[in-house]
């Protein structure tokens, strides 16, 4: 047993404390070793971002202070820049070489990869050679033919009338689209003075149809490629709100179609009095989608109006003998048309229907029509349509055209300066006939203006007609079978 004591381990009994010894005491430390020991034990360089403030961190301050102090005492002066020597600016050749080697962006004028400038070796060419082939593109004008666009383009006479001799195999050339463009490759010529021979063409010659050419030996042989198009209707619905044209082209119906659209509507209701926001307009439009992507839309063919308790229902149909389409109701198969007569040129009324003095005769003379103050060639339209009885000569009215209508009706007008229609041909409502002057007893270019009924003169104004026309038989069968296929159309489709 032992007991630890200030003098080491001191035996207490019970044991053999043979071979047992006590440890030694210490030496005692220098001075120096104390100072060292104290110094290493401090942090020089503590976080100045922890304890702002303490005695640590103002330690580690004066630490940094005295490092950039040292810094700053022992970097050498600042002294002027020396100047070197400047070698002299190139030009001409030599700036050219330099800066054809040098890096630099393009847009900074570095030609960098592109050419080299030109040594001793290099031998100017007499002649620059010519590609062997070129490709271009030509575009087709208004009015344009094909085969003057491809001579323009560099063409020759002779290849340019064969390809235009077969692309009108495929379609009539009248009926390309101005604007079409026309893909080229132009082979070698045999010398500058000549034109190019034409290796290959494309273009799309119709809507559904692509054209190629390619040379095969000495000739030119046309590809057709035929493209797919889907000749689904568009229809569009949707309510008039405050205005019936902003709705429908809000819809996407074409300022075109719309207009027809208001017009059809017209023949049948006052767009301004009868049409209410609540209302619903309903379209049905032509549509070609080719499967190249491309979309054209056509003309209006339905024209629909839900008013809740009353609904107007048009088609557009060409009956068969007709020259040309017409509105006629859905459900019965009827076209009607109602109104008075238009004026037949825009101007100013300056003498109405009645008793007047007579201008040049100075006495009371009833005038029999009415007359319209316009500028010098304006152009007079038909007021209805109709046949040409006369067109010429005719004493005080000067040139005169007067026209027959159905009901017993027939209009002349007078003092024209030129005739545009002869006697026997029928005109239709709002077909030029005529031209405003001042022939015959007249005081300036003006228009007179002269209705008949049974022979016998009335005022135009006072004109109104109804004309009425109802499909049967075939005719009526095939209108509804149109009727159900546009109504079978999916709005938005």
């Amino acid at each position: 047993m032992f007991l630890k004591t200030d003098q080491g381990l001191e035996f207490a009994g019970g044991t053999s404390a043979r071979g047992l010894r006590t440890p030694a005491r210490p030496a005692p430390r220098a001075a120096g070793d104390d100072w060292r020991a104290r110094a290493a034990g401090i942090d020089w360089v503590p976080d100045l971002g922890a304890q702002i403030g303490s005695r640590t961190w103002w330690r580690g301050l004066a630490t940094c202070t005295a490092l950039c102090a040292a810094t700053w005492a022992l970097a050498p002066p600042l002294a002027p820049p020396m100047t070197g020597a400047t070698s002299a600016p190139l030009s001409g050749s030599d700036w050219q070489a330099a800066r054809a080697q040098s890096i630099a962006p393009l847009g900074l004028g570095g030609d960098t990869g592109r050419r080299m400038a030109a040594s001793d070796l290099v031998r100017p060419l007499a002649e620059a050679p010519e590609r062997p082939e070129i490709e271009l593109t030509a575009t087709l004008g208004d009015g344009d033919a094909l085969d003057r666009a491809l001579a323009r383009a560099g063409v020759s006479r002779q290849d340019a009338k064969e390809a235009a001799r077969l692309v009108a195999a495929t379609t009539t050339l009248d009926a390309i689209p101005s604007g079409t463009r026309i893909a080229l490759t132009l082979g070698r010529r045999p010398a500058r003075t000549q034109p190019r021979p034409l290796q290959a063409m494309s273009l799309r010659a119709r809507f559904d149809l692509a054209v190629s050419l390619a040379r095969v030996g000495d000739a030119l042989v046309l590809t057709r490629r035929p493209i797919a198009v889907d000749a689904t209707p568009l229809r569009l619905q949707g309510l008039v709100g405050s205005s019936l044209y902003r709705s429908a082209r809000a819809a996407g119906a074409p300022a075109r179609a719309v207009e027809a659209y208001i017009k059809a509507l017209a023949t049948r209701l006052s767009i301004g009095r009868d049409v209410g926001a609540a209302d619903s307009f309903d379209m049905v439009i032509e549509r070609e989608r080719a499967a190249t992507g491309e979309t054209r839309l056509g003309d209006l063919q339905f024209a629909g109006l839900d008013q809740g308790r009353k609904a107007v229902r048009l088609v557009r149909w060409q009956a068969a003998g007709e020259r040309a389409s017409d509105w006629f109701d859905a459900a019965g198969g009827g076209s009607e048309r109602r109104g008075t007569m238009g004026m037949p040129v825009a101007g100013r009324v300056t003498s109405n229907f009645g008793m007047r003095v007579h201008p040049l005769l100075g006495f009371m003379r009833m005038h029999k029509g009415i007359d319209i103050a316009a500028p010098y060639g304006a152009p007079v339209l038909a007021t209805m349509g109709g046949v040409v009885r006369s067109a010429g000569r005719n004493a005080g009215y000067g040139n005169f055209v007067k026209l027959a209508h159905a009901g017993g009706l027939a209009s002349g007008y007078g003092h024209l300066s030129r005739i545009a229609v002869s006697a026997g041909t029928r005109v239709r409502q709002g077909q030029v006939i005529g031209y405003i002057g001042s022939t015959g007893m007249s005081t300036g270019p003006h228009l007179h203006w002269e209705v008949w009924r049974n022979g016998r003169s009335i005022n135009p104004r006072s004109i109104s007609f109804a004309s009425v026309a109802r499909l049967s038989g075939g005719n009526l069968a095939a209108f509804k079978r149109r009727v159900a296929s546009l109504l079978a159309v999916r709005p938005g489709r």
